[in-house]
């Protein structure tokens, strides 16, 4: 039986894919060797029109426009770890934005085609997610002071990317200060909601104990960009019992593509972000281990399931 979600419509919502497929860009050792060129082959080959920024991408804005418009792909988002919460890190984080923001301009020149890239970010400092400890006991609490800088933070760069006709999307993302339910409400109420978005990433919510759907619904109309990865729950429960660092979970098999693992809400998720107009872009992840999910097959795995969640 079909679970159509039809309001998401292929007009207003484009489908990307990001490279932790073919490689891990956090952890350069999980990696088999594919080359830029067959990943991006490959993303098209699977249905998918964008893509995110990966490390084995060509640095030169016109070589990579080149690469990916031959093969009808642009860029969904590139992304920003900001430090904030740390000292002597702010001008270093604003300048990394504005650097981001020139890449883009360069990248999508100044037709008018309508799928433009998201400005997508996360604040890294202290986090534990790089590091090769426990997850889930060390992730930093943000105090009331961090908070403030967060915040003010996320307003400069966020009406700097408005000047520029960006949406700032964050990412609660496992490992940091802000992953938890908890978390992402203190962020969305002290945050201007005309400069910070939300980037909804249903693998890092659940993993983190948080409700996606909960989520998509109490901050619909903030969604702006969506990392749609599912999880597996029993790797979930290996971290809080062994310990195991970010990495070791992912090489566990923590993540994959949505409709292969333990959320079972994807439908009634997308129905909900239908129901507030969401609009852009809709991004398939799953940092996997190449060498145990061929990146290929994992790929078209999440395309046919959106076509039959979504219809198209």
């Amino acid at each position: 039986m079909s679970t159509q979600t039809s309001r998401l419509s292929p007009e207003k919502v484009w489908l990307g894919i990001t490279p932790t497929l073919w490689w891990n860009d956090d952890f350069i050792n999980i990696d088999i060797g594919i080359p830029f060129e067959q990943c991006i082959s490959e993303m098209a080959l699977a249905g998918y029109v964008g893509c995110s920024v990966g490390h084995k991408y060509p640095t030169d804005p016109k070589t990579l426009k080149a690469a990916l418009d031959l093969r009808g792909l642009r860029i969904s988002e590139p992304w920003v770890s900001t430090y904030f919460t740390i000292r002597a890190m702010k001008e270093q984080t604003i300048r990394k934005v504005r650097q981001q923001l020139a890449f883009l301009k360069e990248m999508e020149g100044s037709g008018d085609d309508p799928r433009k890239a998201d400005l997508v970010v996360a604040e890294f400092g202290d986090a534990v997610n790089p590091l090769p400890i426990a997850l889930f006991p060390n992730c930093p609490k943000l105090t009331d002071a961090q908070w403030d800088q967060l915040v003010d933070g996320l307003h400069e760069i966020g009406r700097i990317a408005r000047a520029e006709g960006r949406r700032l999307c964050y990412h609660p993302h496992l490992g940091t200060g802000v992953m938890t339910a908890e978390a992402i409400d203190r962020l969305m109420e002290r945050t201007d909601a005309d400069l910070v978005h939300l980037l909804l990433d249903t693998g890092h919510l659940a993993a983190a104990g948080a409700d996606p759907l909960t989520v998509a619904k109490k901050y619909a109309s903030r969604v702006k960009h969506i990392h749609l990865k599912d999880i597996r729950a029993d790797v979930v429960a290996r971290i809080h019992a062994d310990g195991l660092s970010f990495e070791a979970a992912i090489e566990a098999g923590i993540f994959t593509v949505p409709g292969d693992g333990s959320i079972r809400t994807f439908p009634q998720i997308l129905a909900a972000l239908a129901e507030a107009g969401f609009a852009g872009w809709l991004v398939i992840e799953a940092e996997q281990d190449p060498a145990k999910a061929n990146p290929l097959q994992y790929a078209k795995m999440a395309r046919a399931y959106l076509r039959e969640t979504l219809g198209w």
